[in-house]
């Protein structure tokens, strides 16, 4: 929360505008420049969570005891456990965003449930008051890219409706990817079960 949701989120507001000026001057198109920007901010992510899981030795805990990612090799957690998945999401997004008009704000809203909805799913327990924490969690890795998009004439303002395919649509991508990595790599957690 300290590295990711405060500082990480605070800089990226500070420095949007900054940001902005620098990714609008990319010559790649704008979908590209967009899911790239979302895989590097996971990527970002996931160094926090696996330096904090790899830390829990100096917080008095032994290396396993206590973790935050599935892994504490951060080549395994990205490749076979999370950012893997996240870019067809990011794909997604791109694609949505390439017809409605939505603001960055909302993104980061929408993106962010929809990692709370993973996150239930995961962890097997649709706990309402972890909805802010995984609300930012997520929203961060998109809100910036979502916030540099250069002006897109040809998209509309969404109905309400549409709304929940910008929830739920991005996982259906992320569905095929994530079988794929189950099978190939069926350990989710490297780790030893937790004694009571």
């Amino acid at each position: 929360v300290l590295l990711w949701v405060l500082l990480g989120g605070l800089l990226m507001w500070r420095w949007r505008e900054p940001v902005r000026a620098l990714v609008q001057r990319l010559t790649l198109p704008w979908p590209l420049t967009f899911v790239l920007f979302c895989t590097a901010l996971a990527l970002l992510e996931e160094a926090v969570t696996v330096t904090m899981t790899n830390l829990a030795p100096l917080f008095g805990v032994p290396l396993g005891a206590a973790y935050i990612t599935a892994s504490s090799n951060y080549l395994d957690v990205v490749l076979w456990h999370s950012v893997v998945v996240f870019v067809p999401m990011f794909v997604g997004w791109a694609i949505v965003l390439t017809y409605w008009q939505v603001s960055a704000n909302a993104v980061f809203l929408v993106f962010g449930f929809t990692g709370f909805l993973l996150e239930s799913v995961y962890g097997g327990s649709l706990n309402l008051l972890q909805l802010g924490f995984w609300i930012f969690v997520y929203g961060l890795m998109v809100y910036l890219p979502a916030y540099c998009l250069p002006v897109r004439e040809k998209a509309k303002p969404p109905k309400a409706w549409q709304y929940a395919v910008m929830v739920l649509g991005p996982v259906l991508l992320a569905i095929p990817v994530a079988l794929a990595i189950s099978a190939v790599h069926p350990t989710p957690i490297h780790f030893p079960p937790i004694a009571d």
